[in-house]
């Protein structure tokens, strides 16, 4: 961003900062005190693994689309279950519940969604995840921002995983009031026992079920619910980072660079809705218009209805009216 763009993201933010700050329980409201520093930027410091692993991982993914031909209904419906899962863990458990507060969860539930957050296997343990991701809501687009979007598509959607973090992401994520996360029993559970979860529930649980159930090949059971399935969910939620930071409208707060973009609500089964999450994130539905391109919203939904989730944080039509007409920039079609 520009100087003068960076000087109205700001003012954008501080108009709203009291009413989030008054409905937020976790520290997801946009810091505009912190100042970058001057000078030159610290050199990129590869991280070889990291490289490494993602390079395979996709190389994995494609020979999975060669083999779905051979592969059977079957496999092809636990493949799509799988991913719903995964997304779930990601969507409605790390993001929704653990990052933001926006809802309250049973102790089953919490468990279902940490057991789903292990099949993704999405940068990191819950705690992890939560952690970066209040500071990227808190210093969003600025150097302590994990996947700053003024970097570029590349360094949003998957670079900044293949480099260290910026001094200020370390710094910033270390003084953030974390102690709901580490009362949490399942949250910490998961973070102890995270890599074995993760090699059980992410790979073996998805090659395993298709060969013993009904015969399918271990080959097609690996490469199609197990690398393909864990790419794409991959990367739909990277696009979250990326394209719905970079592409779309912004009809809530036209300061800011986070967009509304429905292919990403799509893929990311109703993370697109970017503008309005960071507009108010602590809804519980990330979005103004309920479950329409939103099966987080539903499932959600669903789980307060049956009694294993409650108190869904909104935010009311009227605030949302009067942000519209403050700082939207003209788009939105409210319905």
């Amino acid at each position: 961003m520009t100087e003068t763009e960076t000087r109205n993201h700001h003012a954008g933010r501080q108009q709203n900062g009291g009413a989030m700050a008054e409905a937020s329980t976790v520290e997801d409201v946009f810091d505009d005190t912190y100042e970058e520093k001057d000078g030159p930027k610290p050199p990129r410091m590869l991280v070889w693994r990291n490289i490494i692993l993602m390079t395979l991982l996709h190389i994995g993914a494609l020979y999975g689309l060669i083999l779905i031909p051979n592969a059977s209904v079957l496999t092809i419906a636990w493949t799509a279950v799988c991913y719903l899962i995964s997304a779930l863990g990601v969507t409605a458990g790390a993001h929704r519940l653990w990052s933001h507060r926006s809802y309250k969860a049973s102790f089953p539930l919490r468990v279902f969604l940490a057991l789903a957050n292990s099949m993704a296997f999405q940068q990191n343990d819950i705690y992890e995840w939560a952690r970066d991701h209040r500071v990227h809501h808190k210093y969003s687009e600025t150097d302590a921002d994990p996947h700053n979007a003024t970097r570029g598509f590349f360094f949003a959607h998957i670079g900044w995983l293949l480099v260290r973090k910026h001094p200020d992401v370390i710094e910033k994520g270390k003084k953030l009031e974390l102690s709901d996360l580490k009362a949490d029993k399942v949250v910490m559970f998961q973070r102890r026992h995270y890599k074995l979860s993760v090699v059980m529930l992410c790979f073996l649980v998805p090659t395993l079920v298709p060969w013993y159930f009904w015969g399918e090949s271990l080959s097609v059971g690996y490469f199609v619910p197990g690398l393909l399935r864990y790419a794409v969910v991959l990367n739909a939620t990277w696009l979250v980072n990326s394209a719905a930071h970079i592409w779309g409208t912004r009809p809530y707060d036209k300061t800011i660079n986070p967009r509304e973009n429905p292919l990403v609500a799509f893929s990311a089964i109703g993370e697109g809705f970017h503008n309005y999450h960071h507009t108010f994130p602590f809804d519980y539905a990330t979005s103004e218009f309920g479950c329409k391109l939103n099966l987080t919203t539903a499932f959600i939904d669903t789980m307060c209805y049956l009694g294993l989730a409650k108190d869904p944080k909104r935010v009311s039509k009227e605030m949302i009216t009067a942000r519209i007409q403050r700082t939207g920039d003209g788009s939105n079609k409210s319905g």
